[in-house]
């Protein structure tokens, strides 16, 4: 009996702890996850137009230490790029943020968590194979990954929970593919990482859409453009998915990433899906 009452106490605790936390959610502060490789990480030079006029309703969540950017991981910031690490280029998710807080209402704010590694298959999201990946990984991508503590997916997840206490995880942006280029098996993969999060952090799949972004396109010479036709596949692995195409974005020199004004376009087409998925586009 005395067990009964103390595992009762228990729960109750537990219920109790988990209405505090989300009760301080403020509904009106959307947060979006973006992970994958040097895309999604920001490859472009940041220009000076990219620096001025950033609204501080749409924030970063640093997700590493940055000392020379007077940022420290966990605590937000206004969205300055850059977004990723503290040495990092433009991405995508710098128009996507822009682009949405012209959009949305005036009370409402828009934050970012930026975990992305340049170069790395799908598989270092993966929890449960990260490791085993990383014994074959080059050593550049080991320094990049040791940002993470060595586990990006898990930092990713640490610093989501630290925002759910602020606000509430609306969307999950995804650019990734370039290393898994003619990997049939990338969508069940890309799956794997999905419902992993909305397990880790409570998520309900029909609430939370994935956006994910293809490659470089064949208009533009991109060398990884066959991908796309597996990315276009990925909706029906994961219903609530949405891919975003790359057709005419802008592109580096070196046909596999985006150069300033493609991230600036590609970011604006992510929010004006995510717009339109959330039936308030235009609303001022």
């Amino acid at each position: 009996m005395m067990k009964r009452i103390l595992n009762l106490m228990i729960v109750s605790i537990l219920v109790f702890t988990a209405d505090t936390i989300y009760s301080q959610q403020d509904p009106n502060f959307h947060i979006y996850l973006s992970f994958g490789q040097s895309n999604m990480e920001g490859n472009a030079k940041i220009e000076p137009q990219d620096t001025v006029g950033v609204d501080n309703r749409f924030q970063v969540l640093e997700a590493v230490n940055c000392p020379e950017l007077k940022r420290e991981k966990g605590k937000w910031y206004t969205a300055v790029p850059p977004l990723c690490r503290c040495k990092t280029g433009l991405t995508l998710t710098d128009f996507f943020g822009r682009t949405m807080v012209t959009q949305l209402p005036k009370n409402v704010k828009v934050g970012i968590i930026n975990v992305a590694v340049g170069g790395c298959k799908i598989e270092l999201f993966d929890k449960d194979k990260y490791e085993a990946y990383m014994t074959t990984a080059p050593d550049w991508m080991k320094g990049m990954v040791k940002e993470y503590d060595g586990n990006p997916y898990g930092r990713l997840v640490e610093m989501a929970k630290i925002a759910q206490k602020d606000g509430v995880i609306k969307g999950i942006l995804l650019h990734q593919g370039e290393s898994n280029t003619g990997d049939t098996l990338w969508t069940k993969k890309v799956k794997i990482v999905y419902d992993n999060l909305m397990k880790d952090l409570n998520l309900n799949p029909m609430n939370v859409p994935l956006l994910a972004g293809e490659t470089v396109n064949a208009d533009q010479g991109g060398i990884c453009a066959s991908m796309n036709t597996i990315i276009a596949t990925l909706p029906k692995t994961i219903p609530n998915s949405h891919v975003i195409s790359s057709s005419g974005c802008n592109v580096a020199k070196d046909n596999l990433h985006f150069d300033a004004a493609g991230y600036r376009e590609l970011g604006k087409r992510y929010a004006e899906k995510m717009l339109s998925l959330n039936g308030n586009k235009g609303s001022k």
